[in-house]
């Protein structure tokens, strides 16, 4: 006889985590975050996020700048002069507070921006009389000159231009995104996306609207900007969705959302670090050109490129997958296949409690049969026989 063959039995998954550690794990997309299946408490702070910058929004509302609601710009080199100083001549002149005084570049250089509501030729003229008379600002020669302070109008009007050609963009943007995203990947990935699109516009605004920063064009833009960077981070997410989901209602091991918290965990540092990569430019960007440079034009620019990325890179992990598999789970197949994976786990018996136990024809289980030991009488099976052989009779 042959003897039989021993089968090892199944050791279960050690416990790695004395080996790697929780930063290991994320590192490696090991499934260390549950986004998924904590999905209604990303929902809850989602939501949080949304009323408090709607909030914003309604009651403390933007403060537009001089290129949307219009008004007069006044320029004039620093030399000496603070912007104490001008606010103090201006209101002296006109008998009303400035908008907004500011100082551009640094140095030699250094010009002080002036930013007030509309005023006629006669307050021009008599504003620039007295700024002369009290900093005596020179030309590019170093001659002394009134001419040295330009002054000029900003029509409300360039900036509803600018407004409105921003809003046709936008939507043109929003338009061929869905088609793309439609036709790559499928329809429930494009509404997500859009959401998630949505959601970094109306956060970015809210931030605009707390911090209290002016409305430019610069703004306009750089809304415009973020958008790319948002989509490109959801685009990596539900690219990885794809890969691990393709096949999945063939088999009845994981559900649809299970792949999709296993792609979120795998492109979650590729996210941080695309994030990062971004960020700090921009914030270079703040300290060097706003801070030390004093060119407020980019103040805007870097504010909401900022927040932008910031926001993009959660909304397409914590937002944008969540929401597509609450969609795929709705209804559709995979729904019905989520509850058959549910339903099969609840029923079956773990691996790990081994064979199930041999039932009698009586109907009582009864144990297994223990093996037969070299000790016993007879013979076991598949040993080789010790001893001569006997002869027979």
């Amino acid at each position: 006889m042959n003897s039989p063959v021993t089968m090892d039995k199944a050791e279960p998954p050690r416990d790695n985590g004395a080996r790697h550690s929780w930063m290991n794990r994320l590192y490696t997309g090991t499934g260390v975050l549950d986004v998924v299946g904590n999905r209604r408490r990303w929902y809850l702070i989602t939501a949080v996020i949304v009323l408090i910058c709607l909030l914003s929004i309604a009651v403390r509302g933007f403060t537009f700048g001089i290129d949307f609601v219009g008004g007069s710009r006044i320029q004039l080199p620093a030399g000496g002069a603070t912007t104490e100083q001008v606010e103090t001549v201006y209101s002296d002149t006109i008998g009303s507070e400035p908008e907004s005084v500011q100082t551009v570049g640094t140095g030699d250089s250094a010009t002080i921006l002036i930013r007030s509501e509309t005023l006629d030729a006669e307050q021009l003229g008599a504003l620039q009389t007295a700024l002369f008379e009290e900093f005596q600002p020179t030309d590019a020669n170093g001659t002394p000159s009134r001419n040295a302070i330009s002054a000029s109008d900003v029509s409300e009007t360039w900036g509803g231009q600018i407004t409105r050609q921003a809003l046709i963009a936008l939507a043109v943007f929003l338009v061929l995104v869905s088609i793309y995203i439609g036709i790559r990947y499928e329809r429930d990935m494009a509404l997500a996306a859009l959401a998630a699109l949505v959601f970094d516009l109306l956060v970015t605004a809210g931030v605009y609207s707390l911090v209290g920063f002016e409305v430019t064009p610069a703004m306009v833009i750089g809304m415009l900007t973020i958008l790319g960077f948002s989509l490109y981070d959801s685009v990596v997410v539900f690219d990885k969705v794809e890969e691990n989901t393709r096949g999945v209602l063939h088999t009845n091991r994981r559900t649809y959302g299970e792949q999709a918290n296993l792609a979120i965990n795998q492109t979650l540092m590729r996210s941080i670090n695309t994030t990062l990569i971004g960020a700090l430019p921009i914030i270079g960007l703040m300290v060097i050109a706003v801070w030390m440079l004093g060119v407020g034009t980019l103040q805007d620019l870097a504010l909401v490129q900022l927040v932008g990325t910031v926001v993009g890179a959660y909304s397409s992990i914590f937002f944008a997958t969540p929401l597509l598999v609450s969609i795929k789970e709705r209804w559709g197949p995979v729904a019905a296949h989520t509850k058959k994976v549910q339903a099969r786990r609840t029923g079956r018996v773990p691996q790990e409690a081994g064979p199930a136990p041999r039932r009698s024809p009586g109907g009582e289980n009864r144990a297994p049969r223990a093996p037969r030991t070299t000790g016993s009488t007879g013979p076991v099976p598949g040993a080789r026989p010790t001893g001569k052989r006997q002869r027979r009779h």
